[in-house]
């Protein structure tokens, strides 16, 4: 896919700065290795800390580190007491910003120590509803706009009621949200929770957003860098998950925007997949750096993709692409960037058991969920067992002969009770409000109010938490938190918060608990060296000639795959911007030598809307004019100028790659 530079003499890199509360650095990554700096590797006891707990101080008042009962004072001057008897200690030296002494719990590696995939289990949660918002997590941000035009029933629709809202602050509220939906001690209490992982889901659009799009563009990616910040200071890792995809890839209202499919499938299809390959790549040049891949050992490369829409043909032959284009940016071999985590698309992980023989590291994302296809009206009681008996023997078997395979999300509802667990404005299953149910009818009142729940049903859940919590071995819960609504100022969807269940008793507080409850069924074989890592990375030639790129069919109808409209690789590479203060060689990018510029509309041509083009016309391809998006950007924006004479690569590389550009395509409205 490495396209050959032109045009170098040409280019005007327009910079744009993100609005993070620390100041943004701006300066390149230095050629000379003997300037770098390598973060620090040493482990918890050579901070003088251990893991008894007690705080040590840089300077007469700075407490750089500590555990159980140590004081906390975050960036915005409050404080909190960190409650952890795992014997976890955080660690946070301004002057060491990047060291990774930290640790979650005692039985979990420091971030100075690469994660053992045999032997450490990840023990996580998701952050779902914080940087991409779904109405069942956070109602509130929703309620008000459910009857506006349009209504708001998913981030595209919402973003489209906030900006019109000015009032009440436009699209500043998504801001708000981010600001205090998750904080700092959030982290803190996953980790005094007894976890050691986080699934973060991210939008695409905290890269950049095209100018018809509604997102707030770019804040998400200052909230992503606090998440980044919070995880190392508590000895967390982050399976960073890419939630959104241009165009939607199933259609779901967490994806972007709902009702869809347009990623892989119609004519705007191929055009979105090239730039989500190019998301993926930028993402991945960010946490390949050696400062931040201990932090986010794992990259969830796309969420719930709709196979039996796209096509599985398709799907993996994008697979293929995202797996070479990350490769290319961080080599190959354990330790050099992240395992990339493939969805199963509700196909289940057997069937994709023989995904791209010869891959480096991939690993498989199941979402075991019971609620979504039938409904059991059986007591909690006799379902407890659910865990063990469907889900544990296939986890194990994936991960003996696939390799790294976790559950991504998870809950504890047993049935779709909930406020918009389906969706803004739809019903439930449950009540036979809601297609695809039994024909029954039933109550959520006793399911939603939790205050009314018997010590009997939390004792319940709490032991169906354990099964599921050992069925899965390697598991991220949906979700952390709920928000409550604001219309009845309750938490309406208790069955799906981690952090509610640890307060009300329905989540045990040692998850470690959950070990053998079992019974240790069908136990997982060790993983080979290959799966983690040796000797990988060479897929073979037969493999990929039966996976073409473009595919030789899109669905639907089978559209020629070199028949549909596709963007061009002309436009200037945006590259995300690192709080300060910065040591050794952070600025951004990993890897120097991948120069290729990022997918762009080709200037003069006109394309079907890239969110409502399924089932529209085929233009089939336009040649227009095709020129680089950097020559054409406004005026008013800040322009880097530099002497192109006698351009060298290096000097190329310097041209095309700044930070946070807004590429300007010449994007002509859809007739």
């Amino acid at each position: 896919l490495l396209l050959i530079l032109g045009g170098v003499a040409a280019l005007a890199i327009v910079a744009v700065a993100v609005a993070v509360p620390v100041a943004i650095t701006q300066t390149r990554k230095s050629s000379s290795s003997s300037s770098s700096t390598e973060p620090s590797t040493s482990g918890p006891d050579d901070t003088g800390s251990g893991e008894t707990g007690g705080p040590t101080t840089s300077g007469p008042t700075a407490a750089v580190t500590g555990g159980d009962g140590s004081i906390i004072t975050t960036e915005k001057g409050t404080t909190f007491t960190y409650v952890n008897k795992f014997g976890g200690t955080w660690y946070d030296d301004p002057n060491d910003p990047y060291n990774n002494n930290a640790r979650a719990q005692s039985w979990s590696p420091p971030l100075s120590q690469e994660f053992d995939w045999q032997n450490d289990p990840m023990r996580g949660v998701n952050l779902g509803g914080w940087l991409v918002p779904e109405p069942f997590i956070v109602p509130a941000l929703f309620e008000p706009y459910v009857n506006s035009t349009p209504r708001a029933h998913d981030e595209y629709t919402l973003s489209q009621a906030m900006a019109l809202d000015t009032a009440n602050g436009g699209l500043d509220q998504l801001e708000r949200h981010y600001d205090t939906f998750i904080t700092e001690e959030d982290f803190a209490q996953i980790a005094g929770a007894g976890l050691n992982w986080i699934r973060l889901p991210i939008p695409f659009w905290a890269v950049e957003k095209y100018p018809d799009e509604p997102f707030l563009e770019k804040v998400a990616w200052k909230y992503i860098l606090k998440a980044f910040k919070w995880a190392r200071k508590y000895g967390l890792r982050i399976n960073l998950d890419l939630h959104t995809i241009p165009g939607s890839q199933n259609s779901y209202n967490h994806s972007g925007k709902g009702g869809q499919i347009n990623f892989l499938y119609g004519p705007m299809g191929l055009a979105n997949a090239q730039r989500t390959l190019d998301y993926l790549r930028v993402f991945t040049e960010f946490i390949s750096q050696p400062e931040y891949a201990p932090v986010v050992p794992m990259f969830g490369i796309m969420n719930e993709p709709v196979v039996t829409s796209i096509g599985k043909d398709q799907l993996t032959a994008f697979y293929l692409q995202a797996h070479d284009i990350i490769r290319n940016v961080t080599g190959t071999g354990a330790g050099k960037g992240p395992f990339i985590s493939i969805h199963d698309s509700f196909q289940g992980l057997a069937s994709w058991a023989d995904l791209l023989p010869g891959h480096d590291r991939i690993a498989l994302d199941v979402h075991p969920y019971l609620i979504f296809s039938n409904v059991d009206r059986s007591p909690l009681s006799e379902q407890i067992n659910k865990p063990c008996d469907n889900w544990a023997s296939s986890m194990n078997t994936s991960w003996s002969n696939f390799g790294v395979s976790a559950a991504g999300e998870f809950s504890l509802a047993i049935n779709d009770c909930g406020l918009w667990i389906n969706g803004v404005g739809s019903g439930t299953r449950w009540e036979g409000t809601f297609g695809g149910g039994d024909g029954g009818s039933g109550d959520c009142t006793e399911w939603n109010d939790y205050a009314s729940w018997t010590q009997d049903r939390k004792d319940d859940f709490r032991a169906f938490a354990l099964r599921n919590f050992d069925a899965l071995g390697h598991w991220f819960f949906w979700t952390w938190k709920i928000g409550a609504s604001s219309v009845t100022g309750k938490i309406e969807t208790p069955m799906w918060s981690y952090s509610l269940g640890l307060k009300e008793g329905w989540i045990p507080e040692d998850p470690t608990e959950a070990i053998g409850v079992c019974g240790g069924r069908n136990p997982a074989t060790p993983l080979t060296a290959e799966m983690i890592g040796a000797g990988t990375g060479q897929i073979s030639a037969s493999v990929r000639a039966a996976n073409p790129w473009p595919p030789t069919s899109i669905n639907p109808g089978s559209l020629r795959g070199d028949n549909v409209p596709v963007y061009t690789a002309t436009g200037a590479i945006p590259t995300l911007a690192v709080p300060t203060p910065t040591t050794g060689t952070v600025d951004g990018w990993f890897n120097d030598a991948d120069t290729r510029p990022i997918y762009t509309p080709i200037a003069g041509c006109t394309y079907p809307d890239a969110w409502d083009a399924a089932d529209a016309s085929n233009p089939g391809p336009c040649s227009g004019t095709s020129t680089s998006t950097a020559d054409t950007t406004d005026t008013a924006e800040t322009t880097e100028e530099t002497d192109t004479t006698d351009i060298t690569d290096d000097a190329a590389r310097r041209i095309r790659r700044v930070r946070n550009v807004v590429p300007r395509p010449k994007r002509t409205a859809a007739p």
